[in-house]
């Protein structure tokens, strides 16, 4: 295949054989350019930089390097794809002004929803051994990809502050709204643990389809996306686990009297995740996991309601009501998870005693 990028890519890689080489787009991400680089029988992952998104590119790069000095030190029992360097030394390449990374190619499968219990087990353990492998990583030296990305309290205030500069709302936006102003007491909590709670390396974004698993989906080969790696709580990990996994519909579901937590993920996502934290997690850190969902869940609430608000600056849709319909998505899934939170701590403290 003849391809514009070839030149420069060839020179910024030189181990690359530039005669005999297929470049093709691959896969179906949202954010990111992604395609598949043939050389004869070996694969490689040639992503496009979206700094639309992802404004700091070298932050994300220097975070990625501590990540690969760690990697020199200690293993984990899956891979962590990291940019190949190139010629210069860096993970990153511009070419004709874009930005570009190599990724190895991992060979695998990977999923949208679970398919049953047991792969909720194995994505939380791996996320878990994820967090216990990076402990040691200073939290402090990870710069912020995306600022203030799960601070939940901003995000309330953003909504307050976008409501109020509407002139009227339709009976179900009021609703909405209504409910998620009267969170308070949730963002209250959420703000006496930010001194309380230790900085971790957290992923950030830990849906089932940021990891790679064997092609018998009986174990996770990979843990992907690493954009979003920051300083951040476990609680947000595991919390959005518990919000994209442990749901019984995705968040684009408008099938409104069939969205609910299910304890029985909740179960095995605890599993897994305490698994991974039990030999480092603290007291507060451990109790916090119980409200993780319900941080998760309004975070994401409030942002995609203040993003319908907007017109959808944020968020694409499929049509125009898309981000209201998740806003009340999220809002039935986090009055779900609070009307079940006497069933979540009876599993929360079977798990945690049995450790």
């Amino acid at each position: 295949m003849n391809s514009p990028l070839a030149p420069q890519l060839f020179q910024a890689y030189p181990f690359l054989d530039s005669e005999n080489f297929s470049l093709q787009p691959f896969g179906e991400g949202l954010i990111h350019q992604t395609l598949i680089l043939e050389v004869l029988e070996k694969k490689w992952i040639l992503q496009g930089f979206n700094e639309s998104v992802f404004r700091y590119p070298e932050r994300i790069d220097h975070n990625l390097n501590l990540l690969f000095q760690e990697s020199q030190k200690k293993k984990l029992h899956f891979q962590l794809p990291l940019p190949i360097l190139n010629q210069a030394g860096s993970g990153l390449t511009e070419i004709d002004g874009k930005k570009y990374r190599l990724f190895e190619f991992v060979q695998g499968k990977t999923l949208q929803q679970i398919e049953n219990p047991y792969q909720a087990f194995l994505a939380s353990q791996a996320y878990g051994a994820f967090a216990a492998w990076a402990k040691e990583i200073p939290s402090e030296e990870m710069q912020e990809t995306i600022p203030d990305f799960h601070r939940l309290d901003l995000r309330y205030a953003k909504l307050i502050q976008v409501a109020g500069e509407k002139d009227s709302l339709s009976s179900e936006e009021k609703e909405i709204l209504d409910f998620y102003v009267n969170q308070k007491p949730l963002v209250d909590w959420y703000l006496g643990q930010l001194d309380q709670l230790p900085q971790r390396i957290t992923h950030n974004d830990t849906k089932i389809n940021n990891l790679i698993f064997s092609d018998t989906l009986d174990r996770v080969e990979a843990l992907i996306d690493l954009d979003t790696l920051m300083g951040g709580f476990l609680l947000y990990d595991f919390g959005d686990l518990v919000r994209t996994v442990a749901c019984s519909l995705p968040e684009t579901s408008t099938q409104w009297d069939s969205i609910h937590l299910i304890p029985e993920i909740f179960k095995e996502l605890l599993s897994g995740y305490w698994s991974g934290v039990k030999d480092f997690a603290t007291e507060k850190e451990t109790a916090s996991l119980i409200l993780g969902g319900e941080i998760m869940t309004l975070i994401m609430g409030l942002r995609f309601f203040t993003d319908h608000l907007q017109g959808n600056i944020y968020y694409r849709g499929s049509y125009p009501e898309q981000n209201l319909h998740r806003a009340k998505n999220q809002m039935i899934f986090l009055k779900n998870q609070q009307d079940q939170r006497p069933e979540l701590r009876r599993i929360w403290s079977h798990i945690i005693q049995q450790a």
